[in-house]
């Protein structure tokens, strides 16, 4: 129901105070499985990565699919369904130097996809996000964790606030008003996992616990459940985008290629001035791996 009055925030809010907790560590629960190896074979050399089919499934289908000619997509130029190997000769469109490598667009603009989205596959608690809570109090009174990314008071009623009054069904000032001690304790008690939950996302048990960290392959999105074929490779670590991203492979040989294809020149877009080229994604086999 649209807001018929802008909300205000109580008082009672900037008397808040939460412990953080630390963040928890990988689920060991799951089993050493089988995942495929795939060779992304670029203009200045190969990157091999072992892909996580043990929790993220449905992302590594979609990305061999994909690769190797298998699954359907929307070819921009037509509008019409085509199957060939989707990657062959895409570039890495957006690369920013010690953060990361993004690639497959089919437009090149960062804005091009497969014609289709489909669902994240991410184990919130695995990550720990259930226990993390969503204000730091490291930071000081009232200071809310910084992978939020709350700068002002505007991101707090966008990212945290309003997700949340939407989730409790409050809707107009008046409700607000009646229920601001219900709210207030909402506000005290939240995780971070909570917090993203009400933004729109969406965490499996069965999903990948794996963290953003240097090395891993990630899938690119606008959102929440907004995964098609972009894709991008972390060369450094990046805790904030914790629980947003699913993490469905790592390196495991070629992050030297990684690195110089992150410290490329690039314009003002952060797109290469020479194109750095994907000429194919191929998996080379199956290997036995360990977490």
């Amino acid at each position: 129901m649209p807001m018929r009055n802008a909300l205000l925030i109580p008082a009672i809010l900037m008397t808040i105070g939460i412990t953080s907790f630390a963040f928890a560590a990988e689920s060991a629960s799951k089993a050493p499985e089988k995942n495929p190896i795939a060779v992304i074979s670029t203009s200045m050399g190969d990157i091999r990565v072992e892909l996580f089919a043990d929790v993220a499934p449905k992302t590594v289908a979609n990305f061999i699919g994909l690769a190797e000619g298998t699954k359907p997509f929307k070819d921009p130029n037509t509008a019409e369904e085509v199957t060939r190997p989707y990657y062959d000769g895409l570039i890495f469109h957006r690369v920013i130097k010690n953060f990361m490598i993004q690639g497959g667009d089919i437009l090149g603009t960062g804005t091009g996809g497969p014609g289709y989205t489909f669902e994240d596959e991410i184990d919130g608690a695995g990550l720990g996000l259930n226990i993390i809570s969503a204000m730091d109090a490291s930071r000081g009174q009232n200071q809310w964790h910084p992978w939020l990314m709350i700068r002002n008071q505007r991101d707090f009623q966008q990212r945290v606030f309003m997700p949340l009054l939407g989730k409790m069904g409050i809707s107009t000032q008046e409700q607000l008003n009646a229920r601001a001690e219900e709210v207030n304790q909402r506000l005290r008690i939240l995780t971070l996992m909570e917090a993203y939950e009400n933004m729109g996302y969406r965490y499996t048990a069965k999903g990948s616990p794996h963290k953003l960290v240097r090395g891993v392959l990630a899938m690119a999105n606008s959102g929440p459940n907004t995964n098609g074929s972009q894709f991008f490779i972390n060369m450094v670590d990046t805790d904030w985008l914790t629980g947003k991203h699913t993490v469905f492979g790592k390196v495991i040989e070629g992050m030297d290629v990684v690195d110089a294809i992150g410290g490329v020149t690039v314009d003002a877009s952060s797109k290469p001035a020479t194109p750095v080229v994907i000429k194919t994604i191929r998996v080379d086999k199956m290997a036995s791996t360990t977490k």
